[in-house]
C-alpha cells in the first residue's frame, strides 16, 4: 500500500481489478458482436434460399437484404431500431426467417422490419409460437396460388444512364424469373466493337461501381449474357421498324430511354413493332401521355386501354410523394421548390456552344442556374395543387445525386415533430413506403444517397417550421439516377401486372 501525503491511499489490486473489469466488458462486448455476425450470416444464406427458391424478396425498412453482406444486414438493424424505435435484432430476424423458410410462400416482398416489429408486440400473447403468428400475418400469401404471375418480356430502347441502371435493376429483381424479363436492347448499332462497349459500360461505372456479377459478350449470337440472362443486342434507330418477334419475344413491354420522341404521335409508333404491347417513356410525357409518379396516381391511369405511359422525371418522383403526403394531411395554400440537381449528359463537360443559356457553361466547374418543369409536372400528378407552385434549378458540379428544397404554406398549423412524423408514418405505412425514406441522421450528405433505391429520402433534421406553424421548409434527396431508375422498374411492373404480394 502507498501512503500519500494527503493521508489517501490506492492499491495496485484496485488497478488490477479495474484493468480485469476493462478486459471482461471489452471481451463480453466483442463476443456478443461475432454472435450478432453468425446470426447474420445464417440470415444471408436464408435470404438467398427464399429468393431463388420461392421469389420471396426480404427487406428491412426499404434498404433490400438479397444480396446483401452479414455486416450490412446487422447495419441496417441498426436503422430500423433507430425508426421504429423498438429493440428489433438479428436473433428476431433470423427467427422469423427461419420460419419463413419453412412456409409454402406465394411470390412475394416482405418487410422483416416490420414483421419483427408486430412480433414484439405479439409474442407474449401468443405464447411464443412464432409458427402461429407468422400464418396469420402472412395469410394473404400463404393461401395464394404460386403461380399467380406470368412473366413479361422487357425491351430497352437506348442505353444511356438510365436505360444500363435499369438493365442492373431488372437483373437484380430477376429472381426466378417470374416477373419481367430483358430479352433486349436496342442501340444505333450492334457491331461486335459497339457491343463490347456497351458490355463493358453495362460492367463499370464511375457512379454507381461495378455490377455485381458476370456480363459475357456472345458476338457470335450478337448478345451479352448477364447472371446467366441472354439478351439479344439488336441495331435500330427508327422508331416503329422492329422485329422482336423474329428474337422469340412478343407481347413485350418497351422502355423508351432515348427521351427523344414525347408526343403521343411519335412515342406510338413503338406499337407498329412487331412484339410490342405496351410503350414507358423514362421522361415527361407531352400532351394526354399518362405521367405517372408511382405510388401516388399510378391506379388512376387504365392499363388495360392505354399502352403509352411516361414516367415523368427523377425530380417529379422525388416531390411528388412529399407533396403528397403534405397536401392530404397539412393542405397546401402555395410554394416554391427549388431543386438542386447533377449535372447531366446534357451539359457541355467545357464551355461550348448549346441551344440553352448557361447550360453551355462546364458542368464540372459551375452552378448553373436553369429551367425545370418541376411545378407543372406536379399537377399531372396530384391536379389539386394546380397554380399553387412555382419551381427553379441549379445545376452543381456532382456526378450524382439531387436535392429538393420546398417551401411551402400549409392551410393548418403545425410544428416541425408533427411535420416529421407525417413523413415517418407515409416512410413505414400505406401506400409510399416503397417510395420515401425517413432519415434521421444529422450527418447525411449527398454521396450518402448513391444507390439508394427509394425516389425520395425525406431528411428530418432540416425540417424548418415558422413561429407561425403556417411556413415549412422540407428537404428530400434522391439519387436522380439509380433512385428513378428503379422507379421505371416499379412502373413497369404494374404496367405488365408483375406486381408480387407484398407485406409491409
Amino acid at each position: 500500500m502507498e501512503v500519500k501525503a494527503d493521508n489517501t491511499s490506492t492499491t495496485n489490486n484496485g488497478v488490477a481489478m479495474d484493468a480485469s473489469k476493462e478486459r471482461n466488458g471489452y471481451e463480453t462486448q466483442l463476443n456478443s458482436w461475432v454472435e450478432k455476425e453468425k446470426a447474420s450470416h445464417d440470415m444471408v444464406n436464408l435470404i438467398g434460399q427464399l429468393w431463388y427458391n420461392k421469389s420471396v424478396e426480404l427487406i428491412i425498412f426499404r434498404r433490400p437484404l438479397v444480396d446483401r453482406r452479414a455486416s450490412q444486414v446487422l447495419n441496417f438493424h441498426e436503422y430500423a431500431r433507430n425508426v421504429v424505435k423498438q429493440p428489433i435484432s438479428i436473433h428476431d430476424t433470423l427467427l422469423l426467417t427461419k420460419g419463413l423458410a419453412n412456409l409454402d410462400l406465394a411470390p412475394s416482398w416482405i418487410d422483416i422490419g416490420h414483421l419483427a416489429a408486430e412480433w414484439l408486440l405479439q409474442k407474449e400473447k401468443l405464447n411464443n409460437d412464432v409458427d402461429v403468428f407468422l400464418k396469420n400475418e402472412l395469410l394473404h400469401i400463404i393461401e395464394a396460388d404460386n403461380n399467380y404471375l406470368q412473366p413479361k418480356d422487357v425491351v430497352l430502347f437506348g442505353f444511356g444512364r438510365v436505360g444500363r441502371l435499369i438493365a442492373r435493376e431488372l437483373i437484380a429483381q430477376s429472381g426466378k424469373g417470374q416477373q419481367l424479363r430483358l430479352r433486349a436492347i436496342v442501340t444505333r448499332s450492334s457491331s461486335d466493337k459497339d457491343i463490347i462497349k456497351r458490355a463493358e459500360l453495362l460492367r463499370v461505372d464511375s457512379v454507381h461501381g461495378y455490377f455485381p456479377g458476370t456480363v459475357i459478350e456472345d458476338l457470335e449470337n450478337k448478345a451479352i449474357i448477364v447472371n446467366g440472362h441472354t439478351i439479344k443486342m439488336i441495331a435500330c434507330d427508327t422508331i416503329g421498324k422492329l422485329d422482336l418477334e423474329a428474337y422469340g419475344i412478343s407481347d413485350a413491354l418497351l422502355i423508351d430511354n432515348t427521351g427523344i420522341a414525347r408526343m403521343r404521335n411519335d412515342l406510338g409508333g413503338h406499337l407498329e413493332s412487331k412484339g410490342v404491347s405496351k410503350v414507358l417513356l423514362t421522361a415527361p410525357g407531352k400532351d394526354d401521355i399518362p405521367n405517372i409518379v408511382h405510388g401516388v396516381n399510378h391506379k388512376d391511369a387504365d392499363m388495360n386501354t392505354e399502352s403509352l405511359f411516361s414516367a415523368a422525371s427523377c425530380t417529379t418522383n422525388a416531390i411528388v410523394p412529399v407533396l403528397d403526403v403534405i397536401e392530404n394531411s397539412l393542405g397546401i395554400e402555395n410554394g416554391h421548390i427549388e431543386t438542386i440537381h447533377s449535372y447531366t449528359n446534357d451539359q457541355n463537360l467545357l464551355d461550348n456552344y448549346h441551344k440553352k443559356y448557361r447550360r453551355g457553361r462546364s458542368a464540372a466547374l459551375n452552378m448553373v442556374i436553369t429551367e425545370t418543369g418541376a411545378a407543372k409536372a406536379v399537377v399531372k400528378a396530384i391536379p389539386s395543387l394546380k397554380d399553387k407552385l412555382t419551381a427553379s434549378a441549379v445545376r452543381v458540379p456532382t456526378p450524382n445525386v439531387s436535392l429538393a428544397i420546398l417551401k411551402l404554406s400549409v392551410k393548418k398549423s403545425t410544428t416541425k415533430e408533427e411535420v416529421n412524423e407525417l413523413m415517418k408514418d407515409a416512410a413505414l405505412n400505406g401506400k409510399l413506403v416503397e417510395q420515401i425514406q425517413y432519415s434521421y441522421s444529422n450527418e447525411l450528405v449527398s454521396s450518402d444517397i448513391v444507390g439508394n433505391t427509394c425516389a425520395t429520402v425525406f431528411d428530418s433534421p432540416a425540417t424548418i417550421v415558422s413561429n407561425n406553424g403556417k411556413d415549412i421548409i422540407l428537404y428530400a434527396w434522391y439519387d436522380n439516377e439509380y433512385g428513378y431508375s428503379c422507379q421505371v422498374v416499379r412502373l413497369g411492373k404494374y404496367i405488365s401486372k408483375v406486381v408480387r404480394l407484398k407485406y409491409y
